[in-house]
């Protein structure tokens, strides 16, 4: 007799109606995309300015996971996003039934592009699937350069990685090659981008790669 742990059927359960949320956005032929970082990385500030820069070439649409308030919603409500809160009150990760129900509250005929912004933790989310086209992982030059060599399974599940604050580097202990080199050796495919949203540096790249990827699912 195979048994199956309680945690292998509740994430065999996740995967099918994440399959059909992606499936539901792939029909609209929205891309979707699952941001994770630590908490502070600069997730809502990068998803705030790439909004503002984006306006008039892409719709961008975003689900905020956060633990409590629906301040996030807020911030890329007031950039010219369409937003809708998932508050999890003390889940530390974003699961596929919270997106689907979240997707009823968008106005989808609105957006080329979704992003789910994870909650902050760089360890369940990257096992939890969410419908999306890829995984992005936003790191930051405040936090550290050891993340992918602490938490591989995170850099091992995503399919890009955006080191945020560069501004900050000349002012905090960051190898920003050391970190590179760590991330790459657990996920040699991983493609980079390093940015500050506060000086916007390197945003346009960043932005011109959303673009590129939403078009990815247009017909």
């Amino acid at each position: 007799m195979v048994k199956i742990s309680i945690a292998q059927r509740v994430l065999a359960v996740n995967d099918d109606v994440a399959a059909e949320i992606h499936a539901q956005l792939a029909r609209r032929s929205i891309r979707c995309i699952n941001m994770m970082s630590s908490a502070g990385a600069g997730k809502t500030s990068l998803l705030e300015e790439s909004i503002r820069r984006l306006r008039g070439r892409l719709a961008v649409g975003v689900i905020e996971g956060d633990i409590e308030t629906t301040a996030d919603a807020e911030r890329i409500a007031a950039a010219g996003g369409e937003s809708v809160q998932i508050v999890t009150r003390g889940n530390c990760h974003l699961e596929a039934t919270m997106v689907r129900d979240a997707l009823s509250q968008l106005d989808l005929d609105r957006i080329d592009l979704l992003v789910i912004e994870n909650i902050g933790n760089l360890v369940c989310p990257a096992e939890w699937k969410l419908g999306e086209d890829v995984k992005v992982v936003v790191a930051s030059t405040t936090e550290g350069d050891d993340k992918p060599a602490k938490y591989p399974q995170m850099f091992a599940a995503s399919q890009v990685m955006v080191v945020n604050k560069i501004d900050l580097l000349p002012y905090v202990s960051y190898d920003l090659q050391r970190v590179k080199e760590f991330a790459s050796r657990v996920n040699p495919a991983l493609k980079f981008f390093e940015l500050s949203c506060r000086t916007g540096e390197g945003m346009d790249a960043w932005c011109d790669w959303l673009v590129d990827f939403a078009a990815g699912g247009k017909d």
